[in-house]
Parts: C-alpha cells; sequence; structure tokens
C-alpha cells in the first residue's frame, strides 16, 4: 500500500481529537474500521504513530514527524485543487497573483503596478525572514513568485525546480546617526567604521559570513552584532547606538544618515523566482519586467544611491 492524502487526514483526525473513537465519530467511521485502517498506515510508514491507552491518543516522535509534513502537504493540496478549479473556470488565464518576499525594495511598488496593470487580478503577498520558506512555498504551488535576496555571488537557497532571474544588484550601504563625524562623507572605507556596533535584520543566507570576511578584509573584527527588526535597527542608528547596514534602495528616517561604503566591499542580489511549470509560468516574463520597473522606481527615490549610481554603472537594475 503506498501512502496517500487520504491516509494523512487519518492521522490528523486522530491527533486532533485526541482519539480513535472521537476520530471515528468526526470522520463518519466506525471506531474498528478506523483502527484497522491506522495499523495499516503504520505498517507503511515503519512504526507506531500514536501511543494509545484509556487517556486518549498521543503522537510518537513518528507520528509527530508524519503530522509536521501533513500540516504543509495537506494544505498545498487543497490550494491546488482550489487553484485548478480558478484556473479552470477562468479559461486557462492566471486567476490572481500570490507574491511572497523577504525584506526589500520591490514588493510594495510591484504590488501596485501588477494592481495598475491587471486591476481584474487580485494580488495577495506573504511576507518571511527567511528565502528558503518562500522557495519551498514556490516549490509547493503554494505562492506564484518570490522576491528574495542573495548575498553577493551565492546562489538562490535551495535547489529544485524554480527559475530565478535577476531584477538588481543593489551595493550595501551604511546608516548612521546624522551627527557620526563620518555621515557628511560621500563614502566611507569599511576600516573607518572598524570601533562601531553594529545592527542589521534577520535572515537565512550567507551575509553575516560574508560581513565577517568584508571586515576581516579591512583589517578588524566586528563588535556586537544587533540582528533584530527594521524599526529597532532604525533607532539604534538615530540614537548612535550602532551602524546599521542596509541595501542602497533603503530610504532612511529623520535623524539618520545613508553613507555609501568605498569599493562596494558588499552587495546584493534582488532575485525573482517562480516554478516553471506552474500557470504563473505564462506571465512570468511581464512580471519580471513590473518588478524590474519597481526596483529602478526604488533607486530613484534614494537620491543617494542615484547619485552613487553614476560613478558606478555595475549596479542597479538589471537590462
Amino acid at each position: 500500500m503506498d501512502l496517500e492524502l487520504r491516509h494523512l487526514k487519518i492521522v490528523r483526525a486522530v491527533a486532533e481529537a485526541g482519539s480513535v473513537t472521537k476520530a471515528a465519530t468526526h470522520l463518519g467511521l466506525a471506531q474498528p474500521a478506523l483502527t484497522a485502517q491506522l495499523k495499516r498506515i503504520e505498517r507503511v510508514l515503519g512504526g507506531a504513530l500514536f501511543d494509545r491507552d484509556h487517556n486518549g491518543a498521543r503522537p510518537t516522535p513518528l507520528g509527530e514527524l508524519v503530522l509536521s509534513r501533513a500540516m504543509v502537504l495537506l494544505p498545498a493540496a487543497r490550494e491546488l485543487q482550489e487553484e485548478a478549479v480558478r484556473f479552470a473556470n477562468n479559461g486557462g488565464d492566471i486567476p490572481s497573483y500570490r507574491l511572497g518576499a523577504t525584506n526589500g525594495p520591490i514588493l510594495g511598488g510591484l504590488v501596485d503596478r501588477l494592481a495598475t496593470a491587471w486591476p481584474s487580478s487580485p494580488v495577495s503577498t506573504y511576507t518571511s525572514w527567511s528565502a528558503r520558506e518562500l522557495t519551498t512555498m514556490v516549490m509547493l504551488g503554494r505562492l506564484d513568485f518570490a522576491l528574495i535576496g542573495a548575498c553577493g555571488e551565492s546562489p538562490p537557497p535551495t535547489a529544485g525546480p524554480v527559475v530565478w532571474l535577476t531584477v538588481g544588484v543593489d551595493p550595501i550601504f551604511v546608516l548612521l546617526n546624522e551627527e557620526h563625524p563620518l555621515a557628511v562623507r560621500k563614502e566611507v572605507a569599511l576600516a573607518e567604521l572598524s570601533g562601531e556596533q553594529w545592527a542589521g535584520t534577520p535572515g537565512d543566507g550567507c551575509f553575516g559570513d560574508c560581513f565577517a570576511t568584508a571586515c576581516a578584509r579591512a583589517g578588524f573584527t566586528p563588535q556586537t552584532i544587533y540582528e533584530t527588526d527594521v524599526a529597532t535597527c532604525l533607532h539604534l542608528a538615530a540614537v548612535g547606538r550602532a551602524a546599521v547596514l542596509c541595501k542602497a534602495t533603503f530610504q532612511p528616517a529623520p535623524g539618520v544618515a545613508m553613507v555609501p561604503l568605498a569599493d562596494a566591499p558588499l552587495h546584493w542580489r534582488q532575485l525573482l523566482g517562480w516554478h516553471p511549470e506552474a500557470p504563473a509560468a505564462r506571465v512570468a516574463a511581464a512580471v519580471a519586467e513590473q518588478a524590474k520597473a519597481a526596483h529602478a522606481d526604488a533607486v530613484r527615490r534614494s537620491t543617494r544611491y542615484a547619485a552613487w549610481l553614476a560613478d558606478n554603472p555595475r549596479f542597479g537594475t538589471a537590462p
């Protein structure tokens, strides 16, 4: 017997009900029939999924593993069915744009551009600090497109059937308190910031390692690095507690100055990804152009970055 989605539904039902008897009532089955099915599922999976006694049924470690996978696969299968029905009823046109994004400059502009270009196609968004999570959601069909970042020349986070296109390449600048002695400089060498504490937003890529390597090349080891949300990073910069690493498209808040790093020791690739066999793949080229336009808008809004690009044309929006 091969494992099927209906088997995962049975396992989930037993876990949610807390007993085989209650799960059988919920599923409209006789308790002996459900018990027999559960035993067959356990034989397929190689062990007991629940410890059962007069107090009910509690998942074993193997049961916890199976349940964790079921909580991903069952919603994905339901969404696939619903999406397929909507797709078929819509004459083969993509019925919506489901966008996922990490912290970056493109998502808001892309939502606005898609809503303007195709007002009859709903746009939904999902944000995460984890590029791996977003990539997995694209692979499972839970997102149509993912906007993520990759440090330097590092590859996207997960190998698999996802196509990646570079939307833009941005240098990393630094945010300083506007009264910092270096805040008025046209650019600052990383070594000149060796005495600073640092702050940045979290992520699951290699940026932390790349930053440490860049500091080592500049001749120092960075002091305390605060990993926190954008608002806290801005506060630490504004009160002079930390130098904050940011993409050059960032819009600094009052009290904070954004300064380019000399020779651009760190840079960030903005990537758009999609599944090549999903319905969304047919409109990927159009969405990619809208994403590039949104990135170009973000570059223009950052006057410091736009001026810096005149001397560094290898950065900016991808052609």
